[in-house]
């Protein structure tokens, strides 16, 4: 948990400084205790500290606990990025080992610093470990609670609730694939909603999904014993005549890749492949939590592709909910056919002012572009600055990806009106993208492919530790928020 004070007390087991080499060459300090001006004083003079970048310092001259003085190096050179790694490093240092309450003095207590080191604290000090069991002789205590000496702003508050979205979003990507199935998400949902009378809930199973025609979603899903779903949440929040944004978001419980079964090393962390199902969720939490006032329809496609006598095979052709045939190239470009029977169905039901997207979608799009950012497509110019926007705004980064009339050719089929996957190598993440767009029928539209974002895979990246990093949690919350 996180508070805030207007003033520094020094009154908890620990008080982390932080410092930047101006503040200390110009002995300009934040907080107004002398006697811990006066120590950092002395250990300026002997040169045992300087703000230099990961200088950590400390001191135990305050009787009831520690002072940690911390550097950040150049202020010219200390991006916001920069600032959440350092407040996660401090937080989780050996020095705070039997620390539960702690003080953070920040360097400035501008409103993008403070979130920033909001963010370093909740999401960088994160960490997965329901299923470890921890030594007998372990003496270590858990760090409960942060006090930011910094005003209680609703910025503030309102970027902690944020992060405890993002880490709901984590937690539901980083469980076991057969504990977070479409039924959990429907029972997450029902507890999410409950009591807010301005939602209405709509869940189609799957006799409703063949019913209905979604025969691309079904698909998938029939090589598993677990029942796919499509679960679409609307948030009545604006006004009547104001217009809708969808978000919709991939969820693949698992994705052994289907009969084009996934090789070693890559199909182990597969059961985030609903990451995009669970960025939606974690925003939702958010909006309920914010009371945002807007109009926002929120769904998830939820299936599980897995083999069995009953899998779909390379060479089928299935009809969607669209009316468009899809010949299958390959059973591991699953995701796409699920999408595109939800944009499908909220075009025709819903009639959404815009949809944003958000899957796991393809390792083109990690080989495009990495780890640290989502690949954004978009038909709307407008649309996609404001992603950027946001993206900029949120460290939850995006790069804009070309969506063009030549691509389409690219998807299509000799013996169908589409193919799910590209019949010219190369562009995967593009070819994807365009699959999804021929279903918007004109609706705004923008897709963000999070398959290199969304998962650490051993160790560290940014401020995220191992495990998921509930990437689009942070941006879509904010693009909902203020635009």
């Amino acid at each position: 948990m996180i508070s805030f004070r207007n003033n520094e007390k020094f009154d908890k087991d620990a008080t982390i400084i932080l410092l930047d080499k101006e503040q200390v060459k110009q002995k300009k300090f934040l907080f107004k205790d002398k006697t811990v001006e006066e120590e950092l004083k002395e250990l300026i003079k002997s040169g045992r500290f300087s703000g230099e970048k990961d200088e950590v310092f400390p001191s135990v001259i305050k009787k009831n606990g520690l002072v940690l003085f911390v550097g950040l190096g150049k202020p010219q050179d200390l991006t916001l990025t920069a600032l959440r790694i350092t407040v996660k490093k401090a937080l989780l240092s050996s020095f705070l080992k039997k620390c539960e309450e702690v003080e953070l003095i920040p360097n400035a207590v501008d409103e993008k610093s403070v979130v920033a080191i909001i963010e370093g604290y909740l999401i960088g000090t994160y960490k997965w470990e329901k299923y470890k069991s921890k030594p007998k002789d372990d003496k270590s205590t858990i760090l409960k609670n942060v006090h930011l000496v910094a005003p209680d702003k609703k910025e503030f508050r309102q970027a902690a609730v944020i992060c405890r979205g993002v880490n709901f979003t984590r937690n539901l990507v980083n469980d076991n694939a057969d504990v977070v199935t479409a039924d959990l998400f429907e029972k997450e949902v029902k507890g999410l909603v409950k009591g807010h009378k301005n939602v209405t809930l709509e869940i189609l199973n799957e006799k409703e999904l063949r019913a209905k025609g979604l025969n691309l979603h079904v698909a998938v899903n029939q090589g598993s014993n677990k029942e796919p779903k499509l679960i679409i949440i609307k948030y009545n929040g604006g006004g009547a005549k104001e217009g809708y944004t969808a978000v919709l978001g991939k969820g693949m419980t698992f994705d052994t890749g289907g009969l084009n079964l996934k090789p070693s090393n890559h199909i182990e962390s597969m059961r985030i492949d609903m990451s995009g199902a669970g960025a939606v969720m974690g925003t939702l939490k958010n909006i309920l939590e914010l009371k945002i006032p807007k109009n926002i329809i929120f769904a998830m496609g939820l299936a599980e592709n897995a083999i069995g006598p009953g899998a779909y095979k390379p060479g089928d052709v299935f009809t969607g909910y669209a009316g468009k045939s899809v010949e299958i190239g390959n059973t591991d470009a699953e995701g796409r056919l699920v999408l595109a029977d939800a944009i499908a169905y909220l075009v025709k039901n819903y009639k959404p002012a815009r949809i944003i997207d958000l899957a796991t979608l393809t390792g083109a799009c990690v080989v495009a572009l990495g780890f640290d950012y989502s690949g954004l497509f978009s038909n709307n110019d407008e649309l996609a600055r404001q992603l950027v926007h946001s993206s900029n705004d949120t460290d939850d980064r995006v790069w804009r990806m070309p969506v063009y009339p030549e691509i389409k050719d690219y998807i299509k089929s000799q013996i169908a009106d589409l193919k799910n996957t590209s019949s010219i190598r190369g562009a995967g993440a593009c070819t994807a993208a365009e699959f999804l767009r021929t279903f918007t029928e004109g609706t705004e539209w923008a897709h963000l492919d999070i398959a290199g974002s969304a998962f650490v895979e051993n160790g560290c990246r940014m401020y995220f530790n191992h495990g998921a990093t509930g990437a689009g949690v942070r941006l879509v919350t904010h693009y909902l928020v203020n635009n």
